[in-house]
């Protein structure tokens, strides 16, 4: 039977993008948060974002209005995955909560239904073990900004079944999105290179070996990246940057390390654009 129905559990920054390319993907989608404010800033960012991929001609405007009938945003955990055939939670990096997150879903969600995880680095095998069905369970990594990068990093648990990898690599592509099978490891492919070269970056600034600005136009201009190390750094958030160092730092040694200039921003709350201040100064809050 194919799939119909999906439920984003987290309507932050994420998720509020995975709602967007699920609901443009012809899913039925429901989104979650226990907040109200939160799922109302979710709605208004995928409404730009629909206005945005018409303005780009990426869709129509009947098929932004259609995308935007098919999203409804949910303050109930069990209302959102009534019926939902998959799931894919967003919330955020803390092992402790998202352990919390799957034993609910457990609870509440049909036998067949995939639980997919949203993490950019933690086990996903040890997620599983937090259910009654860890051949149903797997990591579907995207990346930032959801409704323009390309690429989902399904990531396969020690347990997950090749019927979820067909299910979850049918749903990406449904949204939009090529795809990899990783074999769970720290970091899976590409966080565990990109907190790499965004920590060099950060020993390079610390050393004065270079201005952020000239890093970030290295790396743009030398090596093809779109972004520089500082400006995605900034743009993801400081402290999810440093709790992924810090995570691969414990499981692969000393190489990831992170770097004390890391340490220290996140220390005086310079977390990047969602605080207004970063590497780089944005002025007010976004």
């Amino acid at each position: 039977m194919a799939l119909q129905n999906v439920a984003v559990i987290g309507s932050g920054l994420m998720g509020r993008g995975i709602a967007y390319v699920a609901a443009a993907g012809g899913f039925h989608t429901t989104l979650f948060d226990v907040s109200a404010a939160a799922l109302d800033r979710a709605l208004a960012r995928v409404r730009a974002d629909l206005d945005e991929g018409v303005a780009r001609g990426k869709l129509s405007a009947a098929e932004a209005s259609a995308a935007l009938d098919r999203l409804e945003p949910r303050r109930e955990m069990e209302e959102a995955v009534r019926g939902a055939d998959f799931v894919i939670e967003a919330v955020p990096e803390d092992m402790a909560l998202k352990l919390a997150t799957f034993a609910r879903l457990d609870a509440l969600c049909g036998d067949e239904v995939v639980l997919a995880s949203n993490t950019s680095a933690l086990s996903v095998t040890e997620i599983a073990a937090a259910t009654r069905r860890p051949a149903r369970v797997l990591g579907m990594h995207f990346f930032n900004p959801v409704p323009k990068m390309k690429l989902v990093e399904i990531v396969r648990a020690l347990d997950t079944a090749d019927s979820a990898i067909a299910a979850t690599t049918e749903v990406a592509r449904r949204m939009g999105k090529e795809t990899v099978v990783v074999r769970e490891s720290p970091g899976f492919i590409t966080s565990r290179i990109n907190a790499m070269i965004g920590n060099e970056a950060f020993f390079m600034l610390q050393e004065g070996v270079a201005t952020a600005a000239d890093i970030d136009k290295a790396v743009k201009l030398g090596l093809n990246h779109p972004m520089g190390p500082f400006e995605m750094v900034d743009l993801v958030g400081l402290d999810t940057r440093l709790a992924v160092l810090e995570f691969l730092h414990r499981s692969l040694g000393e190489k990831y390390r992170p770097a004390p200039l890391l340490v220290q921003h996140v220390k005086a709350g310079r977390l990047g654009k969602k605080a207004g201040r970063g590497v780089y100064d944005y002025g007010e809050r976004s």
